[in-house]
């Protein structure tokens, strides 16, 4: 059935039961998308010389090995699929490291290494399509840079999915989230982690990494014009307000759409120098109040491909109980597995038990978000992932 937009009113109305709910438009800058930039930067197309491949695979962690394993994408659930997407998380945040270091010596991206780990994270996201993108979000505030480029990947292949792309398109908008944030590679470190607010100076240089990442990807060969598109107009807004050439509405492209949406969920769902990351399912509510800045049907799909309530949302039930989004179950946006374990009716913790939400005849429904940063449960994502440290 269509989504529709009240739907996620309805869903997104409750406010926690208890402690307050965090709210804001977006409005430091640094944070991906969220101010408003002016339209006179421009772009100037420049091939620049030939530059040398980058030899990713011998700093990859293992990731040729894996792309040569024969393909599994049979589905399974989310603890099945968590273990091997942990490794893989680690594995391409090497590579990317790797891969933004030899571009800072002048090398150029080597689009076959690319495309490996592109495959291997779409295999992942084929067995299991939330372990791997709910895994990818419990970066470190050190690790942002790089992990934010495999998130982006990674969502971007679930949302063309979601929109019923072809395998090749799906495939480069997988590649074009890898490479959208290359420019990063080229910005002042003490500017790209400052723990408080940028000065006007230092946005204006952030501001430069779609022109810069678009010069870097124009010097490399075999890459796509998807690619080419997404890394320089992922900050472009519905309404014109964007950077880096104020384009708006039909004057931006699909993947381009799609590339501002997963940028933008993956900045404010992640731990940064400068905030700590919101919750999931908050991060989709204040998205959908954001007027102007992403395009309504993107969006929509988005939300579809993740859940209203996403892996990892902390949630109250009808029961008074507590508990952690563990998996989608395909039947309802509103009606995934939930890990309960705390009541707030003894206020103390309780055997913990999955609960089919979509089961039919389930007593329990989600009444509302709660704030993970007010309860504080130390463990809060140990018990959705299974594992003792989260990955990257």
């Amino acid at each position: 059935a269509r989504l529709e937009v009240p739907a996620w009113k309805a869903a997104w109305s409750d406010k926690p039961a208890v402690r307050g709910d965090s709210t804001g438009a977006p409005a430091k800058p640094g944070l991906s998308g969220e101010t408003p930039a002016s339209k006179d930067q421009s772009f100037v197309r420049s091939e620049g010389p030939a530059l040398q491949a980058i030899p990713v695979a011998k700093d990859s962690g293992g990731l040729q090995q894996l792309a040569e394993q024969a393909r599994q994408t049979a589905p399974t659930s989310a603890t099945a699929e968590i273990q091997r997407a942990a490794r893989i998380c680690a594995q391409s945040k090497q590579a990317v490291m790797t891969m933004f270091r030899e571009v800072r010596l002048g090398k150029a991206v080597d689009m076959d290494n690319v495309q490996n780990l592109v495959e291997e994270i779409s295999d992942s996201l084929a067995r299991n399509p939330g372990a791997l993108i709910s895994l990818a979000r419990l970066k470190t505030a050190d690790d942002y840079t790089y992990m934010h480029s495999v998130a982006v990947c990674a969502m971007m292949v679930t949302l063309a999915r979601q929109l019923k792309l072809d395998e090749a398109q799906t495939r480069a908008a997988g590649v074009a989230g890898l490479l959208h944030d290359l420019g990063k590679a080229m910005m002042p470190m003490d500017i790209l982690n400052k723990p408080g607010k940028l000065t006007d100076a230092g946005f204006a240089i952030i501001k430069s990494h779609p022109v810069e990442g678009h010069k870097l990807l124009l010097g490399g060969s075999e890459v796509g014009e998807i690619a080419l598109d997404v890394c320089l107009h992922h900050h472009e807004k519905i309404d014109g307000s964007g950077y880096p050439k104020g384009f708006k509405g039909d004057e931006i492209s699909l993947l381009a759409k799609m590339g501002a949406v997963c940028d933008v969920y993956d900045a404010i769902t992640s731990n940064r120098p400068y905030k700590a990351g919101w919750d999931p399912a908050e991060s989709l509510r204040k998205m959908a109040e954001w007027k102007g800045h992403f395009d309504a049907k993107v969006f929509q799909a988005f939300v579809k491909s993740l859940g209203i309530y996403p892996i990892g949302s902390l949630v109250r039930l009808t029961s008074g109980r507590l508990g952690v989004v563990v998996e989608q179950t395909g039947q309802s946006l509103v009606n995934p597995k939930v890990k309960v374990f705390f009541s707030t009716k003894s206020n103390m913790r309780i055997v913990t038990e999955v609960v089919d939400l979509s089961r039919l005849g389930c007593p329990e429904k989600i009444v509302g978000r709660e704030d993970p940063a007010e309860w504080r449960f130390p463990d809060l994502n140990e018990m959705w992932t299974g594992l003792a440290q989260t990955p990257a």
